[in-house]
């Protein structure tokens, strides 16, 4: 109850040096901004690349292969491919990208057959705006993922270009599959003739398998069975391929863990160097708080209080702005035709809020335990 009633006189000493609190809110703020991004890009990472006991689908991809130019595949595998025990179904896939790089503004084409697509995705996909049947009934109609929509500013009735195709936007649709949202879906043989591509060959083939646990076994018995073929395959699980294919982006992302580290490491030294800046010009403050009653365990917490107060502040602006440019700006790393989206949700946001609470209890306990031992006639002395 104390510490309530004297909490005005907290807010006081953080107010009343406006430009030294100021500089040490501001610095916070640009720390846990750069750690909140590196954060919602982890967060990203998980999700495409962290496989669930409910996984049940496979990429078949060629043998030896990486970027979706160099990857071909003769269409009619997928009949050979529906016949093997444990397959639900087999979806070709042709796959074009209007870049094979890593980058943040990719159009990835995926031409599939329409119907087939429907029936085995149909439940998983949310038609935000558009129409399923212009998507079905026009031949150079396109399926959006939202925020591939929303990062070019696209809306149905519109029309795009992007690696060589234009395309007609049918509709808008949002999953929660990281895979669906950067995307554009249309006709298989659209993409097949509209990328200069010959008929019957795709890039890749979706498999389905009827239990988890078959998995592995199928992807093995795929293999085995176009091993000799002219066209040999390698076949992963979905999550397991966009592991595989974005190698160099999942490095950059785990060595960008050490710069939200050294994030945190920059609060911390922030808060702390104004808490002993402070505590040493209010050495006399201190001295006659003990003569008109306080304890010198009150004197400490209100050091620590005033911590916590600037990494809350600025820790949680910080974040929250990161937050909000992760969620308004729609960015996703893509690379050869698979996508590593940029999320970051409240979660995230209460986190950072809550380690910020807890570096400004660490950064001023020393001061704060020095402060409670001094006693009043040395404080007097000091001042």
């Amino acid at each position: 109850m104390k510490l309530i009633r004297v909490l005005p006189y907290v807010l006081k000493q953080v107010t009343r040096h406006r430009v030294r609190s100021g500089l040490t809110i501001a610095g916070i703020m640009i720390a846990m901004f750069l750690f909140t991004a590196v954060q919602a890009m982890n967060q990203g990472v998980r999700e495409a690349t962290q496989a669930s006991a409910s996984d049940t689908t496979l990429v078949v991809y060629r043998e030896d292969r990486f970027c979706p130019a160099t990857s071909e595949l003769p269409q009619d595998y997928q009949s050979r491919i529906q016949r093997i025990d444990g397959v639900a179904s087999a979806i070709p896939i042709k796959v074009v990208v209007s870049n094979c790089r890593t980058s943040l503004d990719v159009v990835t084409f995926r031409g599939v057959p329409k119907a087939e697509f429907l029936a085995d995705k149909g439940d998983k996909l949310e038609l935000i705006s558009g129409s399923l049947d212009a998507w079905r009934s026009r031949t150079d109609a396109a399926l959006l993922g939202e925020t591939l929509a929303n990062r070019r500013g696209l809306t149905p009735g519109m029309r795009f270009d992007a690696a060589g195709i234009t395309a007609y936007v049918a509709g808008v649709i949002r999953s929660a599959d990281a895979q669906d949202q950067n995307v554009a879906y249309t006709a298989l043989e659209f993409v097949q003739l509209a990328g200069r591509d010959r008929l019957g060959v795709v890039t890749q083939f979706n498999v389905k398998v009827e239990d988890p646990a078959l998995l592995e076994s199928v992807a093995a018995q795929i293999d085995e069975l176009f091993s000799t073929a002219q066209a040999p395959t390698s076949t992963f699980t979905e999550k397991a391929f966009v592991g595989r294919v974005a190698g160099d982006v999942i490095e950059l992302v785990t060595f960008a863990r050490w710069l939200g580290l050294g994030c945190l490491a920059a609060v911390l030294a922030l808060v702390a160097n104004s808490i002993v800046l402070g505590v040493q010009s209010r050495i006399g403050e201190h001295a006659v708080l003990q003569t008109l009653g306080f304890s010198g365990r009150l004197v400490a917490w209100l050091i620590i209080v005033e911590g916590v107060i600037l990494a809350l502040v600025g820790g949680g602006i910080g974040a929250a702005a990161a937050l909000l440019l992760a969620g308004g700006g729609n960015f996703a790393l893509s690379v050869e035709g698979t996508t590593i989206p940029i999320t970051a949700d409240t979660g995230l946001l209460v986190t950072g809020v809550v380690m910020c609470g807890a570096i400004g209890v660490l950064a001023g306990l020393v001061p704060a335990w020095q402060a409670s031992r001094r006693e009043i006639t040395e404080c007097f002395r000091a001042a």
